[in-house]
């Protein structure tokens, strides 16, 4: 048994085991003088709990950003990184051996222990900020009936000092400036410099914030998702325009150079793609904290552009991990810098008391009814990928078998935690895959030439070769129909060889098609939870789903496919 302990390197003293690996994982170097410290974390999507979140094993990156991150999984990622395979880093980071190593390691993420590492920092890194890149009001029951408060207050207990956003705005514009001027005020900035009103161009928020850390001044830009109002209802922000604003940008890192910033960071809700076009178009920018993607890159990519370069990062999701970043100043400008991407375990870290008690508050006025067991699962249960996940498909069943359709869609959300084979599938489960603002159910009846358009509209905002286009997130889900799809052509001839029950499929005839999520303002319908969780109640247990992956082509041998 000893021998087999060790040959798995499993602790001989659990605790013991547990308190090294700890010590050896957060704590950090001294810093130096002339040191500013920005601790990040982004898309949390509302989990105050632990989780499980099984990584990506595709996502496809093309022509120059093929082989690069964020477009990295499985054992491409682990060799690019130099992390070891089979390691607790390696569970983190990729989708490897999932079930095995979430056995293994347990959960991660928890607001409770979020809490602790970043107090753990902050006692070595004085005056450290604490930044929020967004996603952070939205994926949960509790998020969603209370709008956001639950969160609210867990970010204020937690300490964010500057934030931006993205799912925040499906709450409404009301509910935002409610927040900026209640229980935000003189706690926590919200920065978007790319959000303007409809009318007169004025800005609705402040663009920057001009801190001074341990004797560096620090201004961080907030960048909120550019394409709110094309990726989510129009209606919830009717009066405000959003969009990369690129002139306004220069503008405003030229303005916080003006006003004495030796450092300017952009806290950017764009996703790691646009963020590695814009580092290349605007200069001024020392590093840019991105999010939206859900990409945990452990290291900075460096981008060069006219004044010198920009470092790119993004810091993953659902509170899986804290970025540590110390900026080091010489002759007021940056000279290195260095970043930590620290995953966030459960059994490393104690839960905050504080935090803990708060979390419990605010959930106790839901926990039985989250606590409903619907189903039990025989398979893993996931969603995160480009094309589909077996939650996913677990969704599109449900929507099929209840409306008697030909076809279903999903929506290509990047948010939703995991289930691992054997584990109670509960209504907070099917919850943290579906709670939004518009979460009616709809059934159209829709031509095969209409199918056609829709699926190569929506893989265009994935697959396009211009970064400022992508301006969705993965590829829809499919039930249903079976179809090739090659991300490397053009519009118009990405998706063929569409298929129903063996027939090709025919572009004048009509089909029964069930989806959910609709943008369009009015758009009634039963929430999409109710018809899942009745489907669930109904089965009592879920066998191992075979997901409608499309067949891949003109992809082979990409290392974002694994």
């Amino acid at each position: 048994m000893l021998a087999v302990t060790a040959a798995y390197g499993l602790p001989l003293n659990e605790h013991a085991g547990a308190a090294a690996q700890a010590e050896k994982l957060y704590d950090l170097a001294p810093a130096r003088r002339d040191t500013a410290t920005l601790l990040h974390f982004t898309d949390c999507h509302a989990q105050l709990l632990p989780v499980y979140f099984r990584e990506p094993d595709v996502n496809i990156g093309l022509f120059g950003a093929r082989g690069q991150p964020p477009h990295l999984v499985g054992e491409a990622f682990l060799k690019h990184f130099g992390v070891a395979p089979g390691t607790r880093l390696a569970h983190a980071y990729t989708h490897l051996d999932f079930e095995r190593a979430a056995r293994r390691y347990g959960r991660a993420g928890g607001f409770a222990h979020l809490a602790t590492l970043v107090k753990r920092v902050r006692a070595q890194r004085p005056g450290a900020l604490l930044l929020d890149g967004g996603d952070n009001w939205q994926g949960s029951a509790t998020a969603l009936w209370t709008r956001g408060q639950d969160m609210i207050e867990a970010s204020r207990l937690l300490g964010v000092d500057l934030m931006t956003g993205h799912w925040e705005f499906t709450y409404g514009a009301a509910r935002m400036k409610e927040v900026i001027a209640g229980e935000f005020k003189g706690r926590t900035e919200f920065l978007a410099q790319n959000v303007r009103t409809a009318d007169f161009g004025d800005p609705v928020f402040p663009a920057y914030s001009l801190r001074e850390i341990q004797g560096v001044p620090v201004a961080v830009i907030g960048q909120a998702f550019p394409y709110t109002p094309i990726a989510n209802p129009r209606h919830f922000v009717a009066e405000w325009t959003f969009g990369i604003q690129e002139e306004s940008l220069q503008a405003t890192v030229n303005e916080a150079r003006g006003k004495g910033a030796w450092v300017v960071v952009l806290l950017s809700h764009n996703g790691m793609d646009v963020d590695l076009k814009l580092a290349a178009r605007v200069t001024g920018i020392d590093l840019i904290l991105g999010g939206h993607t859900h990409d945990a890159v452990p290291s900075p990519v460096a981008i060069a552009n006219r004044s010198g370069k920009t470092l790119v990062t993004n810091a993953g999701s659902n509170g899986k991990f804290l970025a540590v970043v110390d900026l080091h100043v010489r002759d007021r400008r940056l000279a290195e810098c260095r970043y930590r991407l620290l995953p966030v375990f459960p059994d490393l870290l104690d839960a905050d008391r504080d935090m803990t008690a708060l979390i419990r508050r605010l959930r106790a006025p839901y926990e039985q009814k989250l606590s409903e067991k619907l189903a039990v699962t025989e398979g893993l249960l996931y969603r995160r990928g480009n094309f589909t996940g077996t939650f996913d498909q677990l969704i599109l069943d449900a929507l099929m078998e209840t409306k008697g359709a030909d076809i279903a869609f999903s929506p290509g959300f990047r948010w939703g935690t995991s289930l691992l084979p054997g584990q109670a599938i509960t209504l907070e489960d099917v919850m943290n895959q579906t709670a939004i603002t518009y979460p009616h159910v709809t059934v159209n009846e829709l031509t095969g030439e209409a199918i056609k358009a829709l699926l190569e509209d929506i893989c265009d905002n994935l697959f396009n070769p211009d970064p400022y286009y992508q301006q969705g997130g993965d590829m829809v889900r499919v039930g249903g129909l079976r179809y090739r799809c090659d991300p490397t052509r053009k519009i118009g001839h990405r998706i063929s060889g569409m298929a129903l029950k063996g027939k090709p499929l025919e572009a004048g005839k009509r089909y029964k098609v069930a989806s959910w999520a609709p943008v369009a303002e009015g758009a009634s319908g039963e929430p999409v939870w109710d018809l899942v969780a009745d489907f669930l109640r109904a089965k009592k247990v879920v066998k191992p789903v075979t997901v409608n992956r499309p067949q891949l082509t003109g992809v082979e041998g990409n290392p974002g496919l694994s």
